[in-house]
């Protein structure tokens, strides 16, 4: 399953491709109840088809509408607000005191909206962050390429949009067994990609999860390739030293904001001695999670899975919680 953002970048890009103009939506600011998220994308083009989401409800339809007619957004974007009035919020469905301020922009199928977005889905493809800007004041758009991802920023008084795209996450996972089944499709639910790493061929043959992608390669050269940044989870589940050892080896060097194996203390704790004698150090061994998922005393592949990817997402939070602390510190 492709993350909502890339799928929305890549119909826009497809579109535009084929010489079709489009508009995109993008919902920089929300008050009170919100069905989606600042950031949420949406796409149409003029024979009604559409990508992504603003609201779940009647909002798309309401756009859609008003852009086929030539109400909004006809030549340069603008902003558009939902919600403001009891009667508009019954009508499209928004949860109680929910409001949607949208960007949307109108797209033509000509330089420099083509490289423009080209652009992005090479970067996005590289699991590499860009940054767009937007100017409704001035009707101008840009890219930069980024380190980093950071939070969508809509000035108001500017009429500035900035949205900062990619890397999506990404769940790691070396060695292609029951757990490893289990683990992929709770990940896929929730909006992770999922690569699963095995170099024994019948196991991966066997490795029937719709939407994750299988690698046949050693673990080292496989997260060397796939795995290298800050959006990727890596987790090591085939019990087998020779090859969860080459591939914990490489994943704790990595920028990977989490790196687990599974096994229990006994078993982590000589990997960990295994590990340190291959000259890796005390910061890189504090890095990995083992026994790795919470305590909740799982037994079964399903419960094992659930304990891994619930540890995941508690480092992620953590993880994003102090670096918001860390920008509000830096901005004062």
């Amino acid at each position: 399953m492709q993350a909502v953002d890339n799928e929305v970048l890549n119909q826009v890009a497809a579109w535009l491709h084929d010489g079709q103009p489009c508009w995109l939506a993008t919902v920089v600011r929300t008050w009170g109840s919100s069905p989606r998220p600042i950031g949420s994308l949406f796409a149409c083009n003029p024979q009604g088809q559409i990508a992504g989401s603003l609201s779940g409800g009647c909002v798309e339809d309401d756009l859609l509408e008003k852009l086929t007619r030539g109400e909004l957004a006809a030549e340069r974007a603008q902003l558009l607000q939902y919600g403001i009035t009891a009667e508009e919020t019954e009508k499209l469905g928004l949860p109680c005191g929910g409001h949607l301020y949208v960007v949307v922009e109108p797209l033509t199928p000509a330089e420099p909206w083509l490289s423009h977005f080209q652009h992005l889905r090479s970067r996005l493809a590289e699991r590499r962050p860009v940054r767009r800007r937007v100017d409704l004041r001035h009707g101008d758009f840009s890219h930069q390429d980024v380190d980093a991802h950071e939070p969508l920023q809509w000035d108001a008084a500017s009429q500035v949009l900035e949205h900062t795209y990619g890397p999506r996450r990404q769940l790691f996972i070396i060695g292609a067994g029951m757990v490893s089944k289990y683990l992929a499709d709770m990940a896929q639910a929730l909006d992770y990609e999922v690569t699963v790493c095995d170099p024994r061929d019948h196991l991966l043959r066997d490795f029937n999860v719709p939407g994750a992608r299988l690698i046949n390669d050693m673990p080292d050269d496989a997260v060397r390739a796939h795995a290298q940044d800050p959006s990727s989870a890596i987790v090591a589940l085939t019990h087998d030293p020779r090859i969860d050892d080459m591939g914990l080896m490489e994943a704790l060097t990595t920028e990977a904001f989490y790196v687990g194996a599974m096994g229990s203390s006994r078993t982590s704790a000589s990997r960990r001695e295994r590990l340190r004698a291959l000259d890796l150090g005390e910061a890189e061994l504090d890095r990995l999670h083992a026994p790795i998922g919470l305590p909740i005393g799982s037994k079964t592949p399903p419960e094992i899975a659930v304990a891994v990817m619930a540890e995941i997402i508690a480092v992620q939070k953590e993880r994003l919680t102090r670096s918001r602390q860390a920008l509000e510190c830096a901005n004062g």
